[in-house]
């Protein structure tokens, strides 16, 4: 992903297996599917039934397992991690699964999401007795379950859960079984498959496809999924509102190749692309996408439109994750080394670009004036969801309207700004129409907070200055 360029990030991907002989290995697969949603840290805890072995570290699946640390992992079941570095910045503590031990047993724990009332819990706790070795909102989980007063861990977990508030798909395990939890309004997306006599359990369905595995259905919101030696079986830790799975799932986090609440996000950007093309015409000559996450809503703006489609821009996928940039020109370069504009394609065309958000407006200034020196006559920029105005507080890094161009500015000063000649939002309701949710559901099913200011929690006071996220 273009995380230096795109300034929109997800933050973490959980992935759980029980019941299978090789549990490390196929942890390994499927995180490795999964590190579209995070890439600066990795682990993977493995249960033998009665003790747990974990390998964590910076970097990449395959470079933080680049040594054959799997081989050595041997057990019935595992859960791993793929993390994005927000507001704690990247440190090895806060690298997940984290790891708790305790004369009772261990307990290790996966998180995907953000918990709105961690600072005030985290407060709460310390004044009790508490001491963190982290800076991640989900150590606070680990306290309130070892608080909890329960003798099950179950019972442990769910109590925990009731005082937690935000987003959140959780992955549990201890030496006897793998437990998983999906937050009251379901907001960030969790499947559950099988492989073999054993149970998988994913935040997006294509790990499903890469380890082999079949698609089971959905952790419902508010519910909790135990796996063990007997099998799966499911209760219920809080009554759950009408769904509000984040719609920027659809729009740009999730891989093409996965289902999202059973709806396929190609298909999804692929349609919301067409909607564009109704509300938004203009007479071009051809429509590229920025990729990746764009290419879809392109094809579809291209079909509906009758515009033909171009491979305008090239994503280069040999660049590292980082690149010292010291000054405004090395910075412009950097974004030449990650993406090019095709001369063949552009020069001397009406061109409209498709791209799926415009966050501060750097990015797609430089991608605009990439276009017009590669000699594109005119530039009409499509964006295939409404404009971000208002800061995420479950998972995503935007926790200020100060970082949202859309919250300080017209369409028309944006576009201005980024130096196109047309711009255009998709509106609220054609979001909702593209990807197709039931309308019979209160918002569609979705969380539109970011567009519309609405949120589906109650958002705590110190939720303006987030922990890590995770």
């Amino acid at each position: 992903m273009l995380a230096e360029i795109k300034g929109l990030n997800e933050e973490c991907g959980v992935f759980g297996i029980w019941g299978h002989k090789d549990p490390a290995p196929i942890a390994y697969y499927g995180l490795h599917s999964l590190q579209h949603r995070g890439q600066e840290g990795a682990g993977i805890v493995v249960s033998d039934g009665e003790k747990l072995k974990t390998h964590k570290g910076m970097g990449l699946v395959n470079e933080v397992f680049g040594k054959g640390e799997i081989n050595d992992m041997y057990g019935k079941g595992a859960i791993g991690h793929v993390r994005y570095t927000t507001a704690g910045g990247s440190n090895l503590l806060n690298v997940q699964p984290l790891v708790f031990n305790s004369q009772k047993g261990s307990l290790a724990l996966a998180h995907n999401g953000n918990l709105v009332n961690a600072t005030s819990l985290k407060h709460q706790l310390e004044r009790q007795g508490s001491i963190f070795q982290t800076t991640s909102d989900t150590e606070v989980v680990a306290h309130l379950i070892k608080r909890s007063g329960f003798e099950d861990v179950v019972d442990q977990i769910k109590n925990a859960l009731t005082m937690v508030k935000g987003a959140y798909a959780f992955m549990f395990m201890v030496e006897d079984k793998l437990i998983a939890a999906l937050d009251p309004n379901g907001l960030r997306p969790l499947s559950i498959g099988r492989l073999g006599d054993g149970y998988v359990l994913s935040s997006e369905t294509c790990a499903f496809d890469i380890i082999g595995a079949t698609y089971e259905r959905e952790v419902e919101p508010g519910e909790l999924v135990i796996i063990d030696d007997e099998g799966l079986r499911s209760e219920r830790f809080s009554s759950s509102p009408k769904r509000a799975i984040c719609s920027m799932e659809y729009v740009y986090f999730a891989r093409p190749d996965s289902n999202v609440d059973q709806i396929n996000v190609h298909q999804a950007r692929k349609s919301l692309g067409k909607q564009l093309a109704q509300e938004h015409p203009i007479e071009a000559d051809v429509v590229t996408g920025v990729p990746d996450s764009s290419i879809s809503a392109a094809i579809g703006y291209a079909e509906q439109s009758g515009i033909p489609y171009e491979l305008g821009l090239i994503k280069n996928r040999y660049v590292g994750r980082t690149f010292i940039q010291p000054s405004q020109e090395l910075r412009e370069q950097g974004v030449k080394m990650k993406l090019s504009a095709v001369r063949g394609v552009v020069e001397g065309k009406r061109v409209v670009m498709i791209d799926d958000s415009i966050v501060r407006g750097t990015t797609s200034r430089r991608i605009v004036k990439l276009l017009r020196e590669a000699g594109a006559k005119e530039v009409h920029v499509r964006i295939s969801a409404p404009p971000i105005k208002n800061p995420c507080f479950y998972g995503i890094d935007t926790s200020t309207s100060s970082e949202l161009i859309a919250s300080v500015k017209t369409v028309e000063e944006i576009r201005e700004e980024i130096g196109a000649d047309t711009l255009e939002f998709l509106s609220v309701e054609g979001l909702m129409d593209g990807i197709g949710r039931s309308k019979e559901m209160e918002n569609c099913g979705q969380c539109l907070a970011c567009f519309t200011g609405q949120y589906p929690t109650e958002i705590y006071p110190d939720t303006d200055h987030p922990q890590e996220k995770c």
